[in-house]
């Protein structure tokens, strides 16, 4: 294929790409139109069956057009919870008219290029207002910014798929007045990142934070002999090779954030799991109001009393409210050998009555509890519809 007739595919490729923004900017206008519907009549922001119809109709419809009902559903997958997120957003602010902020500052570990980083992105790129991002070395120095008013919010990582729990994060939520007010889920893609013209047997040591080892720990074993220095966040990992300029040192980091250090991805997805997620939080001094519309999870600490079956009682108490526990997280308590802080997520409105049932039935059979938030939750499950379904029906 000659040059000029390449070019002249490229451009009309161009100009399609270009009328797909317009389109879907002008899809998100029209479910803002249906979110101010919602908001006006009390509508709950999810209709899991309207979205199964949808996505039967554009599968059909995509297969007379030749396009595989598998592309169409991933599509679609990420333009509805794109649209949710958003209609989550906007009655999210109408409920709290005061918490919009010309400025957001936000404390976060490491620094540009970091997950937590990346995270504070796409959380706040939803929400009104610059974002002034306030970098931190420890998760006691994050949270200390937002509790001495030098930070509005502060993005802390609370668990991965791969590693697990991060239990320093919940010790601080045991000592903290603040309030958990979002969460988001990131994808968590690691990269080894050089700054030249490096190849994998040239390593020698390899720079990254301790759980980015832990989650990569079957790639550091094909390795062999490389010496790792744990960092304190993966921007420092990735500062640190930058600086240093040597073809037998490297980092592990997003590739995204790598390229803001002018480091190149020699290899990808290095995780144990290759669908390898983090769950952040998100905490600020005041707590939020959450709308009944909008999904809700509730995050509370407790201790229960030291006898036999004391956990068990107290977790009856959800079920007999019809109320799903998410996760459970123990922590011991300081000063009081083998004894322990229970950190539970569920799902549910602190406002609505059978969460507020199971709250107060646990304060009286539990010594100690504290509701340490409730935030809408943005973990949106994909619709599910099966290819095969569409074409029959």
């Amino acid at each position: 294929m000659s040059e000029p007739v390449l070019d002249a595919l490229r451009e009309k490729i161009t100009r399609v790409d270009q009328q797909l923004i317009h389109l879907f900017a002008q899809r998100r206008s029209l479910t803002n139109e249906v979110a101010e519907t919602k908001i006006k009549h009390h509508i709950p922001v999810r209709d899991v069956r309207r979205e199964e119809q949808l996505l039967v109709r554009l599968i059909k419809t995509g297969q007379e057009a030749g396009l595989d009902p598998h592309y169409v559903t991933q599509l679609f997958h990420v333009i509805i919870e794109d649209s949710v997120l958003n209609q989550q957003a906007m009655l999210a602010q109408r409920a709290n008219p005061g918490s919009a902020l010309p400025l957001n500052r936000v404390a976060f570990l490491g620094d540009k290029g970091s997950y937590s980083y990346l995270a504070t992105q796409k959380y706040f790129s939803r929400r009104p207002g610059e974002v002034l991002e306030i970098g931190c070395q420890s998760f006691s120095e994050i949270v200390s910014k937002v509790e001495h008013a030098e930070a509005d919010f502060a993005v802390l990582p609370i668990e991965n798929t791969t590693s697990g729990s991060i239990n320093e994060v919940y010790d601080q939520l045991q000592h903290t007045q603040l309030n958990i007010i979002g969460e988001l889920t990131h994808p968590i893609r690691h990269a080894l990142l050089v700054s030249g013209d490096t190849q994998i047997s040239q390593i020698n040591t390899l720079y990254a934070h301790p759980q980015v080892f832990t989650q990569c720990s079957h790639f550091l074993a094909e390795l062999g002999s490389v010496e790792v220095k744990t960092m304190d966040s993966t921007s420092s990992a990735m500062l640190a090779v930058s600086e240093l300029k040597r073809d037998d040192v490297a980092a592990i980091g997003s590739e995204a954030g790598g390229k803001l250090y002018g480091l190149t991805a020699i290899k990808s997805n290095l995780a144990n799991q290759k669908e390898n997620h983090s769950r952040f939080i998100v905490v600020a001094r005041d707590a939020v109001n959450v709308p009944l519309q909008v999904p809700a999870k509730t995050t509370f600490v407790m201790s229960t009393v030291q006898k036999p079956g004391a956990l068990v009682e107290a977790l009856l108490v959800l079920k007999e409210n019809a109320i799903n526990m998410t996760k459970l997280e123990s922590r011991p308590i300081p000063g009081n050998p083998w004894e322990e802080m229970f950190y539970i997520d569920v799902e549910g409105n602190l406002s609505d009555g059978p969460l507020q049932q199971a709250i107060d039935a646990l304060r009286k059979i539990t010594r100690y509890l504290k509701v340490l938030g409730c935030y809408p939750s943005e973990e949106i499950s994909p619709t599910k519809v099966a290819a095969a379904r569409a074409l029959t029906e």
